[in-house]
């Protein structure tokens, strides 16, 4: 009998824990979203436009090459490990790849291990679900980052921009150091680099300009970069500036892709630094762009999913000599403005640039290096602008713009993983700093509450109030999980009241609870089907807040907005209401700010010709 019973009990858990298929296929949708979104595409609607913008993000990859911040980091390592300096103590090999020298192929495979253990990095990343952890890297810090990395690309770019020759200036302080250079060495400025480079930049911007103001009258934005490399190259072809006027030129490129090779193992040691900076700058920087497009086209993404694609996107690619890569704002941008549709946009752009690999890329010889920067650097005008950002931060919260100056500060005086790392800890430190002081403020214990009323016009259609007071600070830390819980309250259409007692499960008195924001989402009355909702948020437990919590607050107006919910706030300090007028484009005509919920109410009360109140529950 106790035989039977442990086979059959045995027999219970192996079929519980026997995967299902259809979770199998689940887990491979969630893991390759091709499988999920491939069988619906539509032909007839979105293979022009994906096509068209296929072929302009083709043309962007090859004039600018990958992310320019990965690439400097993995710059670093190269310079540190396989110096300039030692170009004349190699010899040409005959057994080299693809015509490639041994000093070359010894900083290709230090930029190759760079690439395979960063990648390796984020798949471990992955396995460990450290995606969920990436809320800590905030906005500001996320800005000031990038565009102190996009400042560090500038700088590299300054002695093609002026035609200068330029030893290689790395490490702490790098940035002031090659500026320095610049000015001692002045004098030796090719004013013919200087010129085309001037040419090259005020040509881009304008063409970009009248793109850009004028793309929903043109159908197909015109390739400006392309056309710049074609008649820059044919013009220093007929005219041998290279040898004329001394114009430096990108030179021999090595035509097609090298047979896969696997990375050089016994360097990994020494380039573990610029590895963890690569996985990390580049999967932030990515995530950010991600997450815009995410709120843009109102769909959601999986913050360990990104660090799957990253790695193995890195790992693979390792194997073909290519060095390390990350999305980036230009393309992202580029993507937006020429309509594409799906992936398969990007899909394209990559055919476009295998056949420029294997056909067109030895072309580019007599391409001047100076026009090459040009485009880099227009290219980055869009991470450069970002400055702007600090009127916006300084408006909302000073401590956030504080952040953002001091992350600037140490990214382009040390390295961008420096100035990412020092953001995350000094953004830590200074909430940790300010929650215990806002605990031990006098906090009303006042949670959701729910009022019923008819209207005058139709006895059977009720007028739902939803009171709900945030008792806690509004913060990076717990923003996200805020509009989750509130939209989920929202989303709730049929729901059994609780008992008044229940409330009290809802109190947050520590810090570890108030990263979940303090609110009851289960105490939503039985709605009908004609029902209208307004919703008035209690924020007198707001004892501070920084700017993600602000933009949390303008996103759930704006798609409460969306779904014909009114949103009230009530006790809200003159900073919050300064914050949220400068931050987001609320609705001008409806007052939204209220001194007290009863005023909110009373509002609400006159704005409806409500006649009667019932069910008033109030803790």
């Amino acid at each position: 009998m106790t035989g039977a019973k442990k086979k059959k009990k045995s027999m219970l858990w192996g079929k519980m824990h026997t995967p299902q298929c259809e979770d199998i296929i689940q887990w491979c949708r969630r893991r390759l979203p091709i499988l999920d979104w491939a069988p619906h595409y539509n032909l007839k609607e979105n293979l022009l436009p994906d096509t068209v913008s296929g072929i302009m993000l083709a043309v962007q990859q090859v004039t600018q090459g990958t992310f320019a911040l990965t690439s400097l980091i993995s710059a670093n390592a190269v310079e540190r490990i396989v110096p300039q300096n030692i170009q004349n103590l190699t010899t040409p090999s005959n057994t080299s790849v693809m015509g490639l020298s041994d000093f070359e192929m010894q900083r290709i495979h230090v930029a190759v291990a760079v690439s395979f253990l960063g990648g390796v990095i984020q798949v471990a990343m992955f396995v460990l679900q450290l995606g969920s952890a990436t809320f800590v890297v905030t906005e500001p810090v996320i800005s000031a980052m990038t565009t102190g990395a996009a400042t560090h690309v500038v700088t590299s770019q300054v002695k093609y921009l002026l035609g200068m020759k330029m030893p290689y200036i790395s490490g702490p302080l790098g940035f002031f150091y090659i500026y320095a250079y610049v000015f001692e060495n002045i004098k030796s400025v090719r004013l013919e680099a200087l010129l085309l480079s001037l040419l090259s930049i005020v040509v881009l911007v304008l063409v970009k300009e009248l793109n850009e103001q004028f793309k929903r009258k043109i159908k197909v934005v015109l390739p400006v970069d392309l056309v710049l490399i074609i008649a820059a190259s044919f013009a220093c072809y007929c005219t041998n500036m290279e040898n004329t006027y001394g114009l430096e030129v990108v030179g021999h490129i090595p035509q097609g892709i090298p047979s896969p090779r696997a990375p050089p193992m016994n360097i990994l040691s020494a380039v573990i630094t610029e590895a963890f900076g690569v996985a990390l700058v580049g999967y932030v920087a990515s995530l950010a762009l991600a997450q815009g497009s995410a709120k843009k086209f109102k769909y959601s993404i999986d913050d360990n999913q990104e660090f799957l694609a990253h790695g193995l996107s890195n790992i693979v690619s390792s194997f073909f000599f290519c060095i390390p890569s990350a999305a980036a704002m230009g393309r992202t941008a580029g993507l937006y403005s020429t309509g594409a549709k799906t992936q398969v946009a990007c899909l394209i752009s990559c055919i476009f640039v295998l056949i420029v690999i294997y056909a067109i890329g030895p072309l580019l010889y007599w391409l001047p290096m100076c026009v090459l920067a040009s485009i880099i650097v227009v290219g980055l005008k869009g991470m450069l602008i970002q400055f702007r950002d600090l009127k916006k931060y300084w408006n909302v919260d000073k401590i956030d713009c504080g952040i953002w100056v001091s992350t600037y500060v140490f990214t382009i005086c040390f390295a961008a993983n420096v100035g990412l790392l020092f953001g995350v800890v000094c953004t830590i430190a200074i909430v940790i700093g300010r929650f215990p002081r806002a605990m031990t403020l006098s906090i009303k214990n006042m949670k959701e509450m729910e009022f019923k009323v008819k209207t005058e016009m139709d006895s059977e259609t009720l007028q739902q109030v939803k009171i709900i007071s945030i008792n806690n600070p509004l913060v990076f830390l717990n923003a996200k999980k805020f509009y989750t819980d509130l939209m989920n309250i929202i989303q709730k259409e049929n729901s059994c009241n609780q008992p008044l007692d229940d409330i009290s499960k809802c109190e947050q008195n520590t810090l570890l609870n108030s990263l979940s924001n303090g609110n009851c989402n289960e105490e939503v009355s039985q709605s009908c089907p004609n029902e209208k909702c307004s919703l008035i948020l209690d924020c007198s437990g707001f004892t501070f807040f920084d700017y993600s919590g602000v933009s949390m607050l303008v996103e759930v107006y704006m798609d409460c907005k969306g779904r014909s919910v009114d949103v009230l706030l009530a006790h809200c300090t003159a900073s919050l209401i300064k914050g949220m007028t400068y931050y987001g484009n609320l609705d001008s005509e409806k007052p939204i700010f209220f001194e007290s919920v009863s005023a909110a109410i009373s509002h609400i009360h006159s704005n409806k010709n409500l006649s009667k109140l019932s069910d008033h529950s109030e803790v």
